[in-house]
């Protein structure tokens, strides 16, 4: 391959994470250094190996356990729960790492907005790795991957990220339940993820691609989080509005030294 030719096959892989992240960061009213974004961005391609070797790892401690050829492995269900899960928390170790204890971490939801740049570029090494891939079938196979990745996997990354992103945000407010508010961002973040991985294996590898049941059920499945984490970004921006106004309150409030 040509070095231009290789370039654009990065520059493609990395178009669907930059729109979805234009578009989640119209959801900041106060937005963050973009230095700081972009070092989230890359360190969700950055944890992208230590994710493949983990699922490696689990393929063939499963083939050595089960007696069972790695192949199979890599089709039963406890893998693809695995795999979600390692996707989900190696994504908020990242943040973790990086942001968590920044300065510029100074509102609820920028948890959501760096979750969904950590997500986000994860979703990129993953769909640059596809293109590289599946370029080798056809320049058309791999434009259709490309576009049924573009509003499937990226999407879905972005989306199971900002539900741990709100979680993690719910533990501004709830500082005794900052564990447990994790694990259950994690878990259902898995749960939406491992649901999606599920319909496209059972359908033929991207949705739609020979059923087009495949491409409806995740549409379906990609519609409601979208929903959802709509909802999630107006409730945890409500939450924090309320607690500004009942501080301001608080400090306003005369003290009544006699009582």
């Amino acid at each position: 391959m040509s070095p231009v030719y290789i370039g654009t096959l990065i520059g493609l892989g990395l178009v669907p994470s930059l729109v979805w992240f234009s578009f989640y960061l119209k959801n900041d009213s106060h937005p963050e250094p973009k230095s700081l974004l972009a070092q989230t961005f890359l360190m969700g391609i950055i944890v992208a190996p230590v994710v493949l070797i983990a699922q490696i790892g689990f393929v063939y401690l499963g083939a050595l356990f089960s007696n069972m050829p790695a192949e199979v492995v890599q089709i039963n269900n406890y893998y693809y729960i695995w795999a979600a899960f390692a996707e989900e928390f190696l994504k908020f170790f990242a943040i973790w790492f990086l942001v968590l204890r920044n300065p510029e971490f100074d509102e609820p939801v920028d948890a959501m907005i760096y979750m969904i740049a950590a997500g986000l570029g994860f979703a990129a090494i993953e769909n640059i790795l596809v293109l590289f891939r599946t370029v080798e079938t056809g320049l058309y196979q791999a434009v259709s991957v490309w576009a049924l990745r573009f509003v499937g996997s990226t999407l879905l990354h972005a989306l199971a990220s900002a539900i741990v992103g709100y979680f993690l945000a719910m533990s501004w407010f709830f500082q005794d339940h900052k564990k447990k508010l994790i694990v259950i961002g994690l878990v259902m973040a898995t749960v939406f993820h491992f649901t999606f991985n599920i319909i496209i294996s059972t359908f033929a590898g991207e949705p739609g691609a020979s059923d087009p049941r495949g491409l409806i059920y995740s549409t379906i499945l990609l519609l409601f989080m979208a929903f959802l984490v709509s909802i999630l970004f107006d409730k945890i921006k409500e939450r924090h509005r309320g607690a500004h106004v009942a501080l301001a309150s608080y400090k306003n409030k005369p003290i009544n030294l006699l009582r």
